[in-house]
C-alpha cells in the first residue's frame, strides 16, 4: 500500500509538472532603453513587449527599462554582447565611431524628410545587419525621431551665432557640428539633459522637438529653429545567441511583433511631430524657420560632413550613398 501511495505521488508530481510546464519555461529577457516612458520611443517598445507576452502566451517576456536605469545608452550595446542582457535599444549615430555605417543617418542635412530617410533606411540596412551580426547581435527593428532642430537661449540667424556655445553633444555627429561652428560639446546622454540644463552645463543643442518636451527644455531654453537637419533612427537589437535558444514558433511572435512596431514606430514619429511642435509652443517656447544664412550656413556643414562620412565609410559607404541618391 505505502509502495503504491509512493507511485501515485510520484505519477501526481510527474503531472503538476506537466500541467505547470509553461510557468518553468518562461524565459525572462531584460531590454534597456535610454529614454524616458513617457517618449513615444519606449511606449512603443512596452507596446511590442506585451504583444510578444501575449502572442506567447508568456511564454517569452521582455522587461523593459526606461531611462538608462539598468544601462546607460553607451553600455547598451556592450552589454547585448556580452550577454549582461539579451535586448536593447540604442540611438545608432551614437555609434559613429565604433563604424561610420552607424552614423549614417547622423550625417546632417543629408536626409531630412521621412520620406528620405526611409530611402536612407533600405538602403543601408543590409550592411546595418552584417555589420552587426559579425558582433552576434540581430537587428530587429527601427524607428526614427522626428527631423532635428536647435535649440537656443536666442534666436541664432547663422552660424557665426553659434560660436561659443555649451553645445550638448549626444553623438560623434553632433559634437563634430559644434567643431566646426566653434561652440563647446558637452556629451550628456538625454536621461541627463534636464539637469545639464538647469545647472548651465549646456545651453543649446540639436535634437527633435520630442526630445525638447520630454526633458521639459522650455524650463531653460526659448528658441527652437526647425532646421529639419536630419531624422536620425534608434535601432532595437537583441542577441543573437538569445534569439536563437528561442523556440521557432517564438522566434516568429517576437518577429512579427518586431514588424509591427517598426511599422508603427514610423507612424508614431511622424504623427506627432506637429504635436511636439505645439507643446512646445504652448509652453512658451518661440518656433521659427531658420534665415536663409543660418540654412545655408547648416547645409554647406552637412556637405562637408558627407563628404568627410564617405571617405571614412570607403566602398560600402559610397555604395549605399549611391543607391540612396540614384533616383
Amino acid at each position: 500500500m505505502k509502495q503504491r501511495r509512493t507511485l501515485i505521488a510520484a505519477a501526481l508530481g510527474v503531472a503538476f509538472t506537466f500541467a505547470t510546464g509553461s510557468v518553468f519555461a518562461q524565459t525572462k529577457w531584460d531590454m534597456p532603453t535610454p529614454y524616458t516612458v513617457s517618449i513615444f520611443h519606449t511606449e512603443n517598445i512596452i507596446q511590442m513587449a506585451n504583444d510578444v507576452e501575449k502572442a506567447t502566451a508568456g511564454k517569452l517576456k521582455i522587461n523593459v527599462h526606461a531611462n538608462a536605469s539598468l544601462l546607460k545608452m553607451n553600455e547598451i550595446k556592450r552589454g547585448i554582447q556580452s550577454g549582461q542582457v539579451q535586448m536593447g535599444e540604442i540611438l545608432l549615430a551614437a555609434y559613429a565611431n565604433e563604424d561610420a555605417i552607424f552614423e549614417l543617418d547622423g550625417v546632417p542635412f543629408l536626409a531630412t524628410s521621412y520620406g528620405d530617410a526611409m530611402k536612407l533606411y533600405k538602403a543601408s540596412k543590409k550592411s546595418l545587419e552584417e555589420r552587426l551580426a559579425k558582433q552576434d547581435i540581430k537587428l530587429l527593428y527601427a524607428v526614427p525621431w522626428p527631423p532635428q532642430g536647435l535649440f537656443s537661449k536666442k534666436e541664432i540667424k547663422s552660424a557665426a551665432d553659434m560660436k561659443g556655445l555649451k553645445w550638448r553633444a549626444y553623438s560623434p555627429s553632433t559634437a563634430k557640428i559644434a567643431d566646426i561652428v566653434g561652440a563647446q560639446p558637452v556629451t550628456i546622454q538625454q536621461a541627463e539633459l534636464s539637469q545639464a540644463l538647469a545647472t548651465g552645463v549646456v545651453d543649446s543643442y540639436m535634437s527633435s522637438a520630442a526630445t525638447g518636451f520630454d526633458t521639459k527644455t522650455f524650463e531653460h531654453l526659448k528658441y527652437f529653429a526647425d532646421v529639419q537637419g536630419w531624422v536620425p533612427k534608434n535601432a532595437i537589437m537583441v542577441s543573437q545567441k538569445a534569439f536563437d535558444a528561442l523556440d521557432k514558433a517564438t522566434q516568429t511572435a517576437l518577429l512579427k511583433a518586431c514588424a509591427d512596431a517598426e511599422v508603427r514606430g514610423w507612424k508614431l514619429s511622424e504623427e506627432k511631430t506637429a504635436w511636439y511642435n505645439n507643446e512646445l509652443k504652448k509652453n512658451g517656447m518661440t518656433i521659427y524657420p531658420p534665415s536663409a544664412q543660418l540654412k545655408s550656413d547648416l547645409q554647406k556643414i552637412g556637405e562637408r560632413m558627407t563628404a568627410d562620412w564617405v571617405k571614412r565609410a570607403g566602398p560600402d559607404g559610397k555604395a549605399i550613398l549611391d543607391a540612396y541618391q540614384k533616383p
